[in-house]
């Protein structure tokens, strides 16, 4: 290909590009909201999920992104930035029942679990209907990808996670920074987190957890303003969620037929 050709063919493409960004307001999603969006859940890989040996590459440890369905190294971990916490109770059918979807969700402040019960060798919380209940942590993010832009997510934390929610709440709740007027507490939205994962066992069996380092400060605005938004969107309730019991995924998955 001649010179003059090659450079023609650059000025095209930057041309092409130059329109992509003139057309970026009006660019045909001006009729969606946010129940035309799917939240990717940020699912840490266990030896039950159903993404391993299903999904190529996807192994235990790894960390999943249920929309994109990228796959990240559990041991080199993620980079987040927490914009938001909700606690919640979430009723499920009982496993290989049900859609996969809840049943029902409460608030944190619901006393739901006052009308359950344990069976014998099971750590689950049951209402005399048959449904079980799960104290649901949901931390809200922003993932930041190799190419330094921030998209959202969510990572829900239960069972033996929630010591580890906990732990990261209280991270959070005690970075400090100097102001004008002393020291302050910064919103969740301005810190930087680093997220890996880690194999755990008790004498019920092994899985992997969640192990979380603060890395500091955010020092892009742009980045920070996104956060921002994320977080007040979150909290003015324009974000809508929907839960899926992987249980139940894996439990239908295995009886389908093609």
């Amino acid at each position: 290909m001649a010179k003059n050709e090659i450079a023609e063919k650059k000025e095209a493409s930057l041309v092409l590009i130059a329109s992509f960004e003139d057309d970026a307001v009006a660019g045909g999603f001006e009729n969606m909201n946010q129940e035309d969006f799917a939240l990717p859940f940020l699912r840490l890989l266990t030896n039950t999920s159903p993404e391993v040996g299903e999904v190529d590459g996807a192994m235990p440890g790894m960390i999943y992104n249920t929309v994109t369905g990228q796959l990240y190294d559990g041991k080199k971990g993620i980079t987040v930035i927490p914009c938001a916490y909700i606690r919640q109770y979430i009723e499920w059918a009982p496993r290989g029942s049900g859609s996969g979807a809840p049943i029902a969700i409460y608030p944190a402040t619901s006393d739901i679990l006052s009308r359950t019960h344990r069976e014998p060798g099971d750590n689950k919380d049951y209402l005399d209907n048959g449904n079980y209940i799960e104290n649901t942590a949901n931390h809200y993010v922003m993932v930041i990808g190799d190419n330094g832009i921030p998209e959202p997510a969510l990572i829900t934390m239960k069972s033996t996670q929630l010591k580890k929610s906990r732990k990261w709440n209280s991270m959070m709740q005690s970075a400090k920074m100097i102001g004008k007027n002393g020291a302050y507490t910064p919103p969740m939205f301005s810190q930087l987190y680093r997220l890996c994962t880690q194999a755990e066992s008790n004498d019920k069996g092994k899985w992997f957890g969640w192990e979380v380092e603060r890395i500091g400060p955010i020092e892009d605005a742009d980045m920070y303003l996104a956060a921002k938004s994320f977080a007040q969107s979150i909290n003015s309730g324009d974000v809508k969620v929907k839960h899926a019991n992987e249980e139940s995924i894996k439990e239908s998955s295995e009886h389908e037929h093609f």
